[in-house]
């Protein structure tokens, strides 16, 4: 049997299906990949010698640019068409879709050509992608229970975690080298980096540095050669590896993306979050905010008050609210889904 993987745009919809690469290897002869021609999750998946990846005409709603999107029923018909070449020619029991608007064309070719489709949403609240792929998918997984509530098809799974991830504070600073008495803090814009996160930090790099040992992941072309000799400030432009980066922190400033503040739930780490604003975004990163503070999970600040806050002031607000945090965290039990998604999967894969 094979299992034919989609998925793409941002890391986010790729890194869930690392987490699962060992189960898939376990229980399918043989791993396909379907995603776009530049796309991350060409690079990511490429660096797997055992995956073989396929890239299509993928084509992406564009907000406020109204005639871009005019192309869009064109390239979504070509996209279907090239997958359901490479479906005919791969033969897939089963296709296991993590949204974005690399899936769509597959998924709807995989329905065509009656191949299961079991679909992951990671949000809070149901991305365009996954709702318009949700009448050819057979179940989909969700990482909130709140959004299996709202979906006919939908089973709350949680989310799919690597597994080096969980490794301890002390393991991880020793694999990093990390040799500090001050706190640690991790910030991250996500896999492709945040211009406004960057810039608050490359600004208040001397108060940072003064009370945290701070690593920084920049986000790919964005490190700042200026500040690479300053003492207690590492600037990393991206991992592929995060487990030991967060493992290592005692406080994480991040965005909300929904794969991140899970592992970081899982890793009880306190987080001052800064969700992508909703008009940058169709607003999915304001809601995960928005839920994980409601339940006590992390703090979190928009960036327009962060046009005039100090990022500082809610970093060390943050620290002094992490023993409420932490506790929080622990009571809810953050647990990976690999195991559980794996079981789903295999439940719908044509049978040979």
């Amino acid at each position: 049997m094979k299992i034919l993987l989609t998925g793409g745009g941002t890391a986010g919809h790729v890194m869930p299906h690392i987490a699962m690469l060992d189960l898939f290897r376990k229980n399918y002869d043989g791993i396909v990949y379907i995603g776009s021609e530049n796309g991350i999750e060409k690079s990511i998946i490429e660096a797997q010698k055992d995956i073989a990846y396929y890239p299509i005409t993928t084509t992406k709603f564009v907000r406020r640019k109204i005639f871009k999107n005019l192309l869009i029923p064109f390239k979504l018909i070509r996209g279907i068409h090239e997958s359901k070449r490479i479906i005919k020619a791969e033969k897939p029991s089963v296709v296991f879709s993590k949204g974005g608007f690399v899936s769509l064309p597959v998924v709807i070719a995989a329905k065509r050509l009656k191949v299961p489709v079991v679909a992951h949403e990671s949000d809070l609240y149901m991305g365009l992608a996954n709702k318009l792929s949700r009448r050819s998918a057979s179940v989909i997984c969700t990482t909130f229970s709140d959004t299996a509530d709202r979906e006919k098809k939908a089973i709350f799974t949680g989310s799919p975690m690597r597994r080096e991830l969980l490794i301890s504070k002390d393991d991880a600073r020793k694999k990093l080298g990390i040799v500090t008495s001050k706190p640690v803090l991790v910030v991250t814009g996500g896999s492709l980096g945040s211009r406004f996160i960057n810039s608050k930090v490359f600004n208040e790099i001397k108060p940072l540095t003064s009370k945290f040992y701070v690593i920084h992941i920049v986000g790919k072309n964005n490190l700042d050669p200026h500040l690479k000799n300053i003492s207690d400030y590492k600037q990393i432009e991206f991992a592929s590896d995060m487990g030991p980066i967060l493992a290592s922190a005692d406080i994480v400033v991040s965005r909300a993306g929904s794969n991140t503040i899970f592992e970081l739930g899982a890793l009880k780490k306190p987080m001052l979050l800064i969700p992508l604003p909703k008009g940058n975004s169709r607003g999915d990163q304001v809601d995960n905010a928005k839920y994980f503070n409601k339940m006590g999970y992390a703090n979190f600040v928009f960036e327009q008050q962060l046009e005039n806050d100090n990022l500082l002031f809610h970093i060390e607000k943050t620290l002094k609210d992490s023993p409420k945090l932490v506790k929080n965290l622990k009571d809810a039990n953050f647990t990976p889904a690999n195991e559980k998604i794996m079981e789903i999967i295999l439940k719908n894969s044509k049978k040979e």
